[in-house]
């Protein structure tokens, strides 16, 4: 019995829209060409030659996801800031070494490629890659029939940035009486989001506010993740920076920790800086204990610089130039014994 011929399009794989994303995409990766790029988007592999600047490179890799955050990006349909957030997640984690981002790939999976909603995933990365000074220069898009659900997709993102050996920023250095700054958050950014879906969903839509920080309660939750590279790699032209951490999952008590030094502590003062109106009414709705706050969302502050108490408003002042909301949240100690690394008073 002769059986009808197959194809790979037959089986739920559509080459053609394949070839047609990448074809939308040429144009916006284009626009994030930077010095080292030697070959870009259609290659096995991408080349980039590091600067010649640089005279003892060392390279800082970083990879992350959106998370649960996409769930609601599918839902709202709402997907032209989701690759601003992929893109954060990576390049303010290879910032926190002192570390220049210099290319960036990208991870698209889905069960059936709709070409115009990954363009426009697609064209949120790109966005993001400019304005961190990020070349994206590769990347994959996998169409995998029955591994998703129809209208949804994953996102990875991969960086490589590069300092300078003499310039890593590690945190050895700090010590006590040292100052932490603050740099405001854009809102959630990409952590937390499990909980915020919870929270949502318990709320019903009729218990949903109209507006939050003065958004559409949909904007306002799916408000991207900020980029903070090129405002503090320009701050770390003009001071020394001792140390530095992206507020991701765990907050400001879990993530500070990590750049501190064994004998030290930062003591934060929770009156210091503004808590945006969406993390009180998550904390209301959700009637979320305050250390469980601290522990799952950044509370407003996305990023932390710390400094010697000399370089403070200077560093606080350059950080402000380059669009930056700064505040002064806290101190360095002494840490004695079994007392937490991080303290919010």
């Amino acid at each position: 019995m002769s059986q009808t011929p197959l194809s790979y399009r037959d089986a739920g794989v559509d080459i053609d829209a394949g070839d047609a994303l990448v074809e939308r995409i040429k144009p916006l990766a284009k626009r994030t060409m930077r010095e080292g790029v030697l070959g870009g988007i259609g290659g096995f592999g991408a080349l980039f030659e590091i600067p010649k600047r640089y005279k003892e490179p060392v390279l800082v890799s970083g990879t992350d996801g959106v998370g649960t955050k996409l769930k609601l990006a599918f839902e709202w349909g709402l997907h032209d800031t989701v690759g601003i957030d992929l893109v954060a997640m990576s390049v303010n984690d290879v910032l926190v070494q002192g570390a220049e981002p210099l290319f960036f790939l990208d991870y698209f999976a889905c069960g059936k490629l709709d070409v115009d909603t990954a363009a426009r995933v697609v064209g949120g990365i790109a966005r993001g890659c400019e304005e961190s000074g990020c070349a994206l220069i590769g990347g994959e898009t996998a169409e995998m029939p029955g591994m998703y659900p129809p209208g949804e997709y994953d996102l990875a993102g991969f960086c490589v940035g590069a300092v300078e050996k003499s310039g890593i920023v590690d945190g050895r250095d700090i010590a006590p009486g040292d100052v932490v700054l603050g740099l405001t958050s854009s809102g959630v950014h990409s952590n937390g989001y499990s909980l915020v879906r919870k929270i949502v969903e318990r709320a019903g839509a009729a218990g949903l506010p109209a507006t939050l920080d003065g958004q559409p309660f949909r904007e306002r939750v799916m408000a991207p993740t900020r980029l903070y590279v090129k405002p503090v790699l320009a701050a770390m032209k003009d001071v020394r920076i001792k140390g530095m951490s992206h507020i991701t999952g765990g907050g400001l008590v879990e993530n500070i920790p990590r750049c501190l030094p064994d004998h030290t502590k930062a003591v934060l003062q929770g009156s210091a800086w503004p808590r945006p109106e969406i993390f009180s009414w998550l904390q209301r709705e959700g009637g979320v204990a305050e250390s469980e706050m601290h522990r799952t969302f950044n509370c407003g502050i996305g990023f932390v610089v710390i400094v010697s108490e000399a370089d403070a408003a200077r560093a606080a002042e350059v950080l402000r130039a380059h669009g930056q909301t700064v505040h002064t949240i806290g101190r360095i100690e002494a840490r004695q014994g079994n007392e937490a690394p991080t303290q919010v008073v």
